[in-house]
């Protein structure tokens, strides 16, 4: 690779990255919106076929926006004249100018007007449609009355809202984190520079190369799947960046060449970070065999992402930072025979106190790490529609309103599709089941019919999901129905079983993969195995910390379904990177000076780096934050604190202890002076010392 960076080769790079980039910047185009209702359903699912079923049936063509009036004691004979005159005003909006008379709940404190409008309507004439809605529902009303508009439509528009700009807001809060660690990182006016907008390029190319395969391939993605990519390239690329940088300035305090003190610095640092870029793409790629479209579109998005940063960080920044020379570094540029001052510094102390007392070292980190993780204890996982974001929208409150006032299931039934011909046994076989208000078949076409039902149980609850599964066992009993069940309720049941489903799948994939990772970079069972270990144990204190905190902090009710799968793979994927780095680099010392001086000079080396790394990385996640969405607030929570837990206890105190208490058993089968250790990087760091 260190052809890439010589005197020539440096600005052919150059040249095929700027056309590259362009082409990719100028032809990439916007991600495809995929229109199915069932794609973000999971694969295989009931509910994904209702949905599908659903768009063969007249009431496909409409969108409702539901108008929900309200007084608290009570609605006043002026409020019903209002809304009787409402529904007049409002048919000039609804589809084919009609509008149903308005329903009133049992306490007459609440009422419910429909308003349909067409299924087909564009986000922007929906949003006119809803805004509309909204002026002329409140214009008029009596002071004390609310009135509030939900519904398909309002949630539409009102998501739409909350999402609008946001990742735009993302890349520039991540920008910006990044920028000012680098600037305290290097204390360098200019050389942040460099690797921020390489990796910032990275980032923009990815998104591009992600577009490209929502057209080509079915990709499916959403604005959480895009932030989380950005997230990413800007975490693993910088990471990938700090690195090479640290490796690239070392040598040039044994080369006046800087081509020569780069060629050196990719040998050397190349393998660790391709390693750790294939262990992260690799847990990504798992994803593929999740029931879960969001977790797929995740991994195949975050897998681009990676791929993209790596490139960019090893073939187009060696370039970008020998045109430029050691005065980057300025004020602080290395010189040719000055000492190493990471050798002699703040992780060279730590790790001599941690080998003088390798065994008290891994108590305490054991201890603490148990006590963090003790804090999932009565975890809860599974948040309703009306709990995934941090805003109260208008369309969530109208919601909550309606299920205050009505039914608990009135608001979103439960939809069984069935054949025109069974649907009255259907809807008899549905209001017998224990716990259904009432079923009652609300379309029809001359193949399909749609029986609505109202279950009493409140949504989200154990005995509403019970109530599902009641219904399907019913409506599927019936002869000829072909009946099947969907509806938001029956779908949270569905997201449930899926993401219980992926989690016992995907996770011992993803601990397949890294433990394979490291079996053949490190060629020793019993560092694998020990590494993995001590990344899950990391992970499961960060757990803990993070439900502890979502519960006594963010007062937030529950997890979201996907938040426990997903922190995981960030969090032990991009956290064995840091132990990569330090085993890596532990392997060469050891081949020269011993495993237990080797890890600590392994430490000393690599310490400040690695650290930079990790804080970076987790404010990175940390600005996940920025999105609306809950379940991002949990992830950038649990992967942020996981991965500070990482860099500042597991790596730089447990890893380094139980290296040394198992001493040359740490590298069994092989060891450190064996065939295998690169002949270049042993006699770098030779050099180096």
């Amino acid at each position: 690779m260190s052809i890439f960076s010589g005197p020539r080769g440096k600005w052919a790079v150059l040249a095929v990255a700027v056309v590259l980039s362009g082409l990719a910047l100028a032809f990439g185009g916007a991600s495809k919106v995929n229109t199915d209702p069932a794609a973000a359903l999971p694969r295989g699912a009931e509910s994904a076929t209702v949905a599908r079923l659903e768009q063969r049936l007249p009431s496909a063509q409409v969108d409702p926006a539901l108008v929900v009036y309200s007084r608290a004691g009570g609605l006043s004979a002026s409020d019903r004249t209002a809304i009787e005159e409402d529904a007049s005003r409002l048919a000039a909006v609804a589809l084919r100018r009609q509008v149903p008379p308005p329903v009133f709940s049992p306490r007459q404190d609440v009422a419910l007007l429909p308003v349909p409008l067409s299924g087909s309507l564009p986000l922007a004439q929906l949003t006119d449609a809803v805004r509309k809605i909204r002026t002329e529902a409140r214009k008029g009303l009596p002071a004390g009355a609310r009135a509030e508009v939900t519904g398909g439509a309002g949630f539409k528009v009102d998501l739409a809202s909350v999402f609008e700009g946001a990742n735009v807001t993302l890349l520039a809060v991540t920008a910006t984190v990044v920028a000012v660690l680098l600037l305290l990182t290097y204390r360098s006016p200019w050389l942040w520079l460099v690797p921020l907008s390489v990796i910032g390029m990275a980032d923009q190319v990815a998104a591009k190369v992600v577009a490209i395969l929502t057209r080509t391939a079915g990709l499916t993605v959403d604005d959480s799947t895009l932030g989380i990519t950005s997230v990413l390239v800007f975490g693993a690329g910088t990471n990938y960046a700090l690195l090479l940088i640290a490796r690239y300035r070392e040598r040039l305090r044994v080369h006046e060449d800087r081509h020569a003190a780069m060629g050196e610095a990719v040998r050397s640092a190349g393998p660790a970070i391709l390693a750790s870029s294939a262990t992260v793409t690799l847990a990504l790629l798992t994803l593929v065999f999740a029931l879960s479209p969001s977790s797929r579109g995740i991994g195949m998005a975050g897998a681009v992402g990676i791929v993209t940063a790596v490139v960019y960080a090893l073939v187009v920044l060696p370039a970008v930072l020998v045109v430029f020379g050691r005065g980057l570094f300025w004020p602080f540029a290395p010189k040719v025979g000055q000492d190493d001052p990471t050798r002699t510094g703040l992780w060279a102390r730590v790790g001599g106190a941690v080998s003088r007392r390798p065994a008290l070292m891994t108590a305490v980190s054991v201890i603490v790490l148990a006590v963090l993780a003790l804090g999932a204890v009565g975890v809860r996982s599974g948040l309703a529609q009306t709990e995934r974001f941090r805003e109260r929208v208008e369309a969530i409150a109208g919601q909550e309103t309606l299920s205050r006032a009505f039914p608990a299931g009135s608001a979103q039934p439960v939809v069984v599709i069935s054949r025109a011909s069974a649907a009255d046994q259907v809807k008899n076989a549905a209001s017998a089941v224990p716990g259904v208000v009432r079923a009652t078949v609300t379309d029809r076409s001359s193949g399909y019919a749609r029986t609505d039902v109202v279950l009493k149980a409140d949504p989200g609850s154990a005995a509403s999901f019970a109530a599902v599964k009641a219904v399907r066992a019913a409506v599927h009993a019936v002869p000829g129905a072909d009946a099947v069940v969907g509806g938001p309720e029956a779908t949270d049941l569905d997201e449930r079983a899926a993401e219980t489903r992926d989690q016992r799948l995907v996770i011992p994939l993803v601990l397949a993969v890294v433990l394979l990772t490291l079996l053949l970079l490190l060629r020793s069972v019993v560092a694998a195995v020990t590494l993995v270990l001590t990344v899950v144990a990391s992970f499961a204190a960060s757990f803990g910390a993070g439900w502890l905190a979502f519960r006594q902090l963010f007062g937030f009710p529950a997890l979201d379904l996907g938040v426990p799968l997903l922190s995981f793979l960030f969090l032990v994927a991009l956290g064995i990177d840091y132990n990569i780095f330090l085993a890596t680099r532990a392997r060469e010392e050891a081949a020269r000076q011993g495993t237990r001086r080797g890890v600590v000079t392994a430490l000393a080396v690599t310490g400040g780096v690695i650290t930079s790394a990790g804080v970076l990385l987790a404010a990175v996640f940390a600005v996940l934050g920025v999105l609306p969405l809950i379940t991002l607030t949990q992830i950038g929570v649990i992967v942020g604190f996981g991965v500070l837990l990482d860099t500042a206890l597991v790596r730089s105190v447990l890893v380094p202890a139980l290296v040394t208490l198992l001493g040359d058993r740490f590298w069994w089968p092989s060891a450190p002076s064996r065939p295998g250790v690169s002949g270049a990087v042993h006699t770098e760091t030779t050099v180096a010392s």
